[in-house]
């Protein structure tokens, strides 16, 4: 009784929040340890499906690098990454949709339509609504310009397919594979992917979940707040480094195209 009790004055104090995001898109990027461990899994899982029943509105987009570098693993197949993104050959790039496009999104899916959403599984290359060019040359941190194969910067969204998906009821859960003009498959980074359709999106938040409890300042402190400006210069000064560099580039450029608030949470 008394955890009923508990509940019932928590969704009391939330009702200011609901109301104020009533019918509103709320982007998710899924990934870390949260992706990983059952508990937060499911907890996870249940917070979208909570989020749909009170009117808000989730899109999900998840990531997947440590499942892929452990399939790539028990296959014997090298995988490099540069500046936070994968290098990508043909055959790496098959086990990317494997992995992304096939186990982790089911998984997902099931997940939530276990807690009573209807959650709809899409790559971006249903309907084509996520087009990419590749990426010809990328330079590492001695200097060196390499190919990083089948690695692709995002150049469209088309929201239509996620946003007929919102109204018709469904959460979209979203694998970040994408297509360039002639159809073929690219990898694109699942943080940039997130944050490209939370703009097309016009989405009111976007929350980056992530294994660490948010972006550091000078200090080594984690910042409650940050200016574009002072991300420059923690990139500059490599405080802000690898794999973080994706996730506040497509902070700031979700913010400049529209999104109202970006959280990076752990």
């Amino acid at each position: 009784m008394d955890d009923l009790i508990q509940k019932a004055a928590t969704l009391q104090e939330a009702l200011p929040y609901i109301r104020s995001f009533h019918g509103e898109i709320f982007v998710i990027k899924y990934g870390g340890h949260a992706m990983v461990d059952p508990a937060l899994r499911d907890s996870f899982a249940r917070d979208v499906v909570l989020m749909k029943y009170v009117g808000l509105h989730p899109v999900v987009v998840h990531g997947g690098g440590p499942q892929i570098d452990q399939m790539l693993k028990s296959l014997g197949v090298v995988s490099e990454r540069l500046e936070g993104l994968r290098v990508t050959d043909d055959h790496t790039m098959e086990v990317v949709e494997m992995v992304l496009g096939g186990k982790l999104n089911s998984e997902i899916v099931s997940l939530i339509a276990s807690h009573g959403g209807r959650p709809i599984g899409l790559t971006g290359k249903d309907d084509a609504f996520l087009r990419a060019k590749k990426v010809d040359q990328m330079q590492t941190k001695s200097g060196k310009w390499v190919d990083p194969g089948r690695v692709g910067a995002v150049t469209q969204v088309n929201p239509d397919i996620v946003r007929r998906l919102v109204d018709d009821g469904f959460i979209p859960v979203i694998a970040p594979v994408a297509v360039d003009a002639e159809g073929r498959s690219l990898n694109v980074n699942a943080d940039t992917v997130s944050g490209k359709v939370a703009e097309a999106l016009s989405a009111r938040k976007f929350m980056l979940l992530t294994d660490i409890e948010g972006v550091r300042g000078m200090d080594g402190d984690v910042a409650s707040s940050l200016s574009a400006s002072e991300i420059d210069t923690l990139k500059h000064e490599r405080v802000i480094e690898g794999g973080m560099i994706p996730k506040v580039e497509c902070a700031l450029n979700a913010l400049a195209g529209g999104v109202r608030k970006v959280h990076v949470i752990d």
